[in-house]
């Protein structure tokens, strides 16, 4: 148990705080140096309606940010930019954990898919496509949560259900063609590209004009360099997590090389390697401090804000840290591998309606999909040859499920809440202050951030999901399968 416990103390302080204080960090600095009023503006440019930019914010960046980074950010990013913007804090939180929940097997350049690839020995250009082809209905349906959750209702898509189907096709068509021709590294990040593309240019063409989703914001004259300036942090995070990936050997290998590997308990096998350099919250903090000195913030400046961050940060910190801590126990315990092994046991022949629930049990207890491959991935291949000996097919498409439902087990995660809640709070304080919000609405607002106020509004997309995917697995095998080859 106290093997287990270090082992998870050092896997939640590294990489995942380091990620989520570095995105964090980002944040509060573009805030700092008033770049984020020029963003916001720029976005407000681009459309007043918050349907629309919760798609692009929630949709296009959120898939932006989980298959460059991964590990949080596409949450805490744009969940705190949305409430900066006006957004209903809540809405936002949950806008982004229903976003997130297909990405997250291509995230941070694919690490879950290509990992679980390697654990299990299945071609991972293959297995991609099977993931993408399992996820292209949620795919596309997503952004109709989306608006639904942002603008109160199934009558909020009235006026935007065509750019609202349009961004889900630009992810789940991309995304499967990537897959089938070239591998799963790419998949979410260029589709994101496409997303963001698709929804500024159909609100250029399609504009919408509903003073029920009016977001007010200043409208001003922004520069091409003004803009670049103030978004200069992101633009530096594409550029250096790109250039740190595996998508650049040549500056990839000698970075990765650069680690040190702790043997915690020889006789379990708990260990942890701490990789210095080449992990995204590394990449992250880097774009930060040169693009908060290309905006003119002072070294000072910059530490101070951080100062901040950490401090705002401190009780998140030791709920993840319990949380994974918690998830390492019932691994090391049997605990998570009885559980996945009962469904086996108890459901024969239908196991392929409940394997997505192997899956999201992984990604609700480590909130990571990563480790949601690592745990329950060899198990998914094992349960396909016992129902099916030697059906390669079968074991690929069960591999494929417990991979593409980590993403929906996040969405309803323990650690994915408490990382959207340290991003979203330092941002709503920002957004009272500055707007001089009255204190009875300001106590509302944040009443409406705890984590069972969260948990139980995102449960029922939770079940939704799961369902829909449930039936694909079980239904679509035979028909999936066979178009693919």
């Amino acid at each position: 148990m106290a093997a287990g416990a270090v082992e998870g103390a050092a896997l939640a302080i590294w990489p995942i705080l380091l990620v989520i204080t570095a995105a964090i960090f980002t944040y509060n600095l573009v805030v700092h140096t008033k770049a984020m009023d020029t963003i916001k503006t720029m976005l407000s440019s681009v459309t007043s309606d918050m349907r629309v930019l919760a798609l692009l914010l929630a949709w296009g960046f959120g898939d932006f940010m989980e298959g460059m980074a991964g590990f949080g950010t596409a949450v805490a990013i744009p969940a705190a930019m949305m409430v900066a913007v006006g957004f209903n804090p809540l809405k936002s939180i949950v806008a982004c954990l229903v976003a997130n929940a297909v990405p997250t097997t291509f995230g941070s350049i694919a690490i879950p898919t290509t990992t679980l690839a390697s654990l299990t020995g299945i071609d991972p250009v293959q297995l991609g496509t099977f993931i993408s082809a399992q996820l292209f209905i949620l795919n596309t349906i997503t952004p109709l949560f989306i608006v639904a959750i942002i603008g109160g209702g199934v009558k909020a898509l009235k006026g935007v259900l065509t750019v609202t189907i349009l961004s889900g096709l630009a992810l789940s068509v991309p995304e499967l063609i990537i897959n089938k021709f070239i591998g799963p590294e790419l998949s979410v990040l260029a589709s994101s590209i496409i997303i963001m593309t698709v929804i500024v240019v159909s609100a250029k063409f399609m504009p919408t004009n509903d003073p029920d989703y009016e977001i007010k914001a200043e409208v001003r004259g922004i520069t091409g360099g003004e803009g670049v300036i103030a978004a200069m942090p992101f633009i530096l995070i594409f550029v250096f997590l790109l250039l740190a990936s595996k998508l650049v050997p040549a500056i990839y290998g000698p970075l990765s090389s650069i680690k040190t590997t702790v043997i915690i308990d020889e006789a379990i096998g708990a260990k942890h390697t701490f990789v210095w350099i080449a992990t995204p919250g590394i990449m992250i903090f880097l774009a930060a401090f040169v693009g908060g000195a290309i905006q003119k913030a002072s070294f000072g400046e910059m530490l101070g804000v951080l100062g901040k961050t950490l401090r705002g940060l401190a009780f998140t910190y030791i709920t993840i840290i319990a949380v994974v801590v918690t998830a390492k126990l019932m691994t090391y315990s049997g605990m998570t591998r009885n559980i996945a092994e009962a469904l086996v046991g108890a459901t024969g022949s239908m196991y392929p309606l409940f394997a997505p629930l192997v899956g999201a049990l992984g990604a609700f207890i480590t909130g990571s999909g990563t480790n949601t491959n690592v745990l329950f991935g060899p198990l998914q291949v094992a349960a396909a040859n016992s129902l099916i000996p030697g059906d390669t097919g079968l074991q690929m498409w069960l591999a494929g499920i417990n991979s593409g439902a980590a993403g929906i087990g996040k969405m309803f995660s323990p650690q994915s809440i408490a990382i959207a809640i340290g991003a979203v709070v330092p941002a709503l304080n920002a957004y009272i202050e500055n707007n001089k919000i009255e204190e009875k609405t300001a106590l509302a607002l944040r009443s409406t951030i705890r984590p069972n106020v969260i948990m139980s509004s995102v449960f029922k997309y939770f079940v939704i999901f799961i369902i829909i995917d449930g039936l694909i697995s079980f239904l679509a095998q035979g028909t999936i399968t066979s178009l693919i080859k």
